[in-house]
């Protein structure tokens, strides 16, 4: 007898986990949750360095538990970008950054035609997912959601407390509470940690719920095309345990992230004619916006040799502080981020100490699995950071970018990675804020209050940041990005050309098909996306769960 299940959830990120939680707690709708890692169902199994808040080990290149996509940060800079692949997705890999976006970011989505997503409306999302340690139950939180919130607000560190003076004596004004909605400001990092340990959407949500006969985990499962009956969604073509099966669902859920959501759709025959007909895909349904216009924050990271070394009560957060601000004449607030890191850099991504060159002798530790997973990127910006590894660093990021992004399909085979390119710093607008966020960075780094922290800068002289053309000539070479890559699949209404779902996440053109994770984003909002993108998979369940009802006025398109 053929199995079949009422939801297929693609995705065990922070959007798919959330998602598949909450749909099935009704128990009578049947919900499968697909993931192409390994599936943890004892929590006290899960890979402890991915436990770990204060490294960000899973990022390396090479790590089991990383896609390891690559992806052009300019024509001349390829880059490793981490996704997650496990129970909990990139929740699982993450900095713990756990800010929401803020009212002006759901101000522009719902400019773009999204009603359904004004702040007032997101809001009981936001509270409903958290557990927020700080503040508890009030106006803007809550204290029973299933992810710990929680800041430092009694103990920071000595370098926080200066790294704040220096804010104040800039004019920049206190934010204690990064999730309330307020003035951007300095203040304290609220993180998804609790004692130093990583709480990811696996842990969160699906652990809890084991015992619930009607949910489904499919660990190792990889997903390789979405499968149609005309233009309705039926089910997914999966690949595990070395053979490929079709499993049938009534509704499917694309919530596999920024990249996989829209190569699987492109795949299955959803994306721009042209593109998918080159690559060898029969075309489905032409939805032009599949993989194009993506947004992210290009950031830098400005090295500093610190007078005394953090000791290790100093360092069991990564994140502590971070001061948003608005550029001069911008037109989105805090449209800039500048955040201290309390490791050096082969500390943070390894969890380890030692010698400048302990971080590169970890790494090669999978010799074979890092070699291929370093294929194509900048060998140049890996031994630059390998030789200053020991260095503190401050990373500078543009919140809210001009430039935009693509994802294009090359080849019909599933385990071939699209072509990513992120356009980064093509407009002088973009170029002119980070110089700006730069130079500020370098002022708090001179300021009286971190004197006793601040030795030297490393990799960059006075005369390239006094020089327009010579520090955007840096910045291009020194680049990195937040990897918080959103709006691949973007929602707007179906007289938007460039849209691919409707603001209920419903593909547009397709029955049976929804898309929920950052994909969707209209434009990446300017705080990290991972708060929001818990906060979309709440949201998205409700949306589900009111079209399965015979009441419901919402239709699919």
């Amino acid at each position: 007898m053929m199995e079949k299940f009422n939801v297929i959830v693609i995705g065990s990120g922070s959007a798919g986990g959330t998602l598949a939680a909450r749909l099935s707690e009704d128990a009578d709708r049947r919900v499968l949750l697909i993931e192409a890692g390994p599936d943890y169902p004892d929590s006290e199994d899960f890979p402890q360095d991915l436990l770990n808040a204060s490294a960000m080990s899973g990022a390396v290149p090479g790590h089991p538990n990383n896609w390891g996509y690559v992806g052009n940060l300019t024509p001349e800079l390829p880059y490793s970008v981490a996704r997650g692949k496990i129970l909990g997705g990139s929740s699982s890999l993450n900095g713990c950054y756990f800010i929401r976006g803020t009212k002006a970011d759901f101000d522009r989505w719902v400019e773009a035609g999204n009603t359904e997503w004004s702040y007032d409306k997101v809001l009981p999302y936001y509270k409903k997912l958290e557990n927020d340690l700080n503040f508890g139950e009030t106006e803007h939180h809550s204290g029973e959601g299933p992810v710990p919130i929680y800041r430092e607000l009694e103990k920071p560190y000595s370098v926080t407390k200066a790294f704040y003076q220096a804010c104040e004596e800039l004019g920049f004004v206190w934010e204690e509470d990064k999730n309330a909605g307020g003035e951007p400001g300095y203040g304290p990092v609220p993180l998804n940690a609790v004692d130093g340990m990583r709480i990811n959407t696996g842990l969160a949500y699906i652990n809890p719920i084991r015992n619930r006969s009607n949910l489904v985990v499919s660990g190792e499962t990889l997903a390789l095309r979405i499968i149609f009956n005309g233009k309705q969604a039926i089910g997914v073509e999966v690949e595990r345990k070395g053979s490929k099966e079709i499993i049938y669902g009534d509704e499917i859920v694309l919530s596999a992230g920024a990249f996989n959501s829209p190569h699987l759709l492109m795949l299955s025959g959803i994306g721009s004619k042209e593109e998918l007909e080159a690559a060898g895909v029969e075309v489905l349904h032409h939805l032009p916006g599949v993989g194009k216009g993506f947004t992210d924050h290009p950031d830098v990271q400005l090295g500093y040799k610190p007078k005394q070394a953090l000791g290790p009560d100093e360092q069991r957060d990564n994140l502590q502080a971070v001061l948003n601000f608005t550029s001069l004449g911008s037109e989105h607030p805090g449209d800039l981020e500048i955040m201290p890191m309390y490791k050096a850099f082969g500390e943070a991504m390894l969890g380890g100490s030692g010698s400048k060159f302990k971080g590169v002798t970890d790494i090669i530790r999978r010799p074979n699995q890092t070699l291929k997973s370093m294929k194509g990127i900048s060998k140049r910006r890996f031994i630059q950071q390998a030789l200053h590894q020991g260095d503190l660093f401050i990373v500078v990021g543009l919140q809210y970018s001009k430039g935009r992004g693509d994802i294009t399909l090359t080849s019909s085979d599933p385990k071939v990675q699209p072509k990513i390119d992120y356009n980064y710093l093509e407009n002088e607008y973009d170029l002119s804020r980070l110089r700006e966020g730069m130079r500020l960075t370098v002022e708090i780094l001179k300021s009286e209050a971190f004197k006793p922290y601040f030795k030297k800068l490393t990799e960059i002289d006075d005369a390239t940041l006094n020089d327009d053309d010579k520090l955007n000539a840096w910045m291009r070479s020194h680049l990195a990005t937040a990897i918080h890559a959103s709006g691949s699949a973007k929602m707007g209404p179906s007289d938007d050309p460039n849209a691919v779902v409707d603001q209920y996440g419903k593909v547009h053109g397709i029955n049976g098909l929804w898309v929920a994770d950052t994909s969707i984003f209209p434009q990446v909002p300017s705080r990290g996306p991972a708060a929001t993108a818990i906060m979309v998979g709440e949201r998205i369940a409700d949306f589900i769960k009111e079209s399965s009802k015979e009441e419901s006025e919402i239709t699919i398109d």
